[in-house]
């Protein structure tokens, strides 16, 4: 039985405490707020998955237990992610995921995290969860699909009201009670709703088309008191082929659309997330010849079962991890689009990424 501790009581720290469960294994959730921890045995879980479970152990984090562990998840508001995850290098994990977005935008500690989990052979995942769900990996085979010839443009978006979010966390009253109304923080829609920017990246990766290298972006920034987050987030991208592409992100969309396009040589292929309840749908459009449909049943908690059961697979063999679309790497690449959005969308330019400068805003250029 594998031994995950997980950083945050909050919504995610329980899906994937459930998750871990579901995968037999052994699980500790810390928080440094004692009352979100009474939450999470008392509310939260036993409203989500019918019963709070017994085998797992609650601690405030200066209590937790250090070392032993498989698997330590960091849960936590972004802003926190790397000091929190270069201490579960240092405590020896072999494994660690980041919940997305990584890090704020600044990107503090990134390069640092890649460096000392790479000197310590920790293998790091950051939680793109839609980028390894098995719609998504239906399109990255299909992308890689000769017959579909030579791809011409890709589009990708997540369009979503945030006030789903706040659904899932009762206990807050809006975006200034939490990160997400705080674009410095990680928040707002470039941050928040930044699976678009990965799973362009990913189908980027998987069609031969190259990293992302060049950004022009243009943001509705909503400044309102304390308030300062990008309520919708527009950006034009070019890869290393010289393939541009579209990506968009919002906190405002109903009803959600959450969708991707690939448009090739021979035809299209469209990804759909959650277009019917509990369902994903991957497009398949060939030229001269019928659509094919193909759908995908799923719950939103099969969507953490599937990234653990993913994170397993690679521990069980490390030679996976390189091939892996949620690990480090790709996730740092996500980061660099998210700071180059955010300086092209406030100095009105586009922004180049030189990924031979590492994992820093000095990779940034305009």
């Amino acid at each position: 039985m594998k031994k995950v501790k997980i950083y945050g009581a909050g919504s995610i720290g329980n899906h994937l405490a459930q998750a871990s469960r579901r995968m037999d294994w052994s699980v500790d959730i810390c928080d440094i707020d004692h009352e979100a921890l009474n939450r999470t045995k008392n509310e939260i879980y036993p409203s989500r998955y019918d019963d709070w479970d017994n085998q797992i152990n609650l601690y405030n984090n200066d209590q937790a237990p250090v070392g032993g562990y498989d698997l330590i998840i960091i849960g936590t508001p972004p802003d926190s992610h790397m000091k929190l995850a270069r201490s579960a290098v240092r405590e020896g994990a072999k494994a660690v995921l980041v919940e997305k977005p990584l890090c704020s935008p600044d990107l503090n500690g990134a390069q640092e995290l890649f460096d000392e989990a790479r000197k310590a052979n920790c293998l790091v995942f950051v939680g793109y969860d839609h980028a390894i769900s098995k719609s998504a990996l239906k399109m990255s085979n299909s992308l890689q699909n000769e017959a579909m010839g030579e791809i011409y443009t890709l589009d990708v978006e997540f369009r979503e009201y945030w006030g789903g979010i706040f659904q899932a966390h009762p206990w807050l009253d809006g975006p200034s009670d939490s990160y997400l109304g705080y674009w410095e923080k990680g928040g707002g829609a470039c941050g928040e709703h930044s699976h678009a920017i990965n799973l362009f990246q990913c189908f980027a990766h998987e069609s031969g088309i190259g990293r992302v290298n060049e950004v022009s972006a243009s943001m509705d920034y909503i400044k309102e008191e304390a308030l300062n987050y990008d309520s919708i987030c527009l950006m034009n991208l070019k890869t290393e082929q010289n393939i541009i592409g579209r990506v968009v992100q919002d906190v405002i969309t109903k009803p959600t659309r959450k969708w991707a396009r690939a448009q090739c040589e021979n035809g299209y292929l469209e990804w759909f997330c959650g277009n019917k309840p509990g369902v994903d749908s991957v497009i398949y459009g060939k030229d001269n010849i019928e659509v094919k449909v193909e759908e995908i049943l799923k719950t939103r908690p099969d969507d953490f079962f599937q990234e653990l059961q993913h994170i397993s697979s690679v521990l069980e063999n490390n030679e996976l991890y390189n091939k892996s679309p949620i690990k480090l790497e790709r996730g740092l690449e996500t980061m660099l689009v998210i700071a180059a959005a955010h300086h092209s969308a406030q100095n009105n330019c586009p922004v180049t990424i030189d990924y031979s400068k590492g994992y820093s805003l000095k990779a940034l250029s305009f």
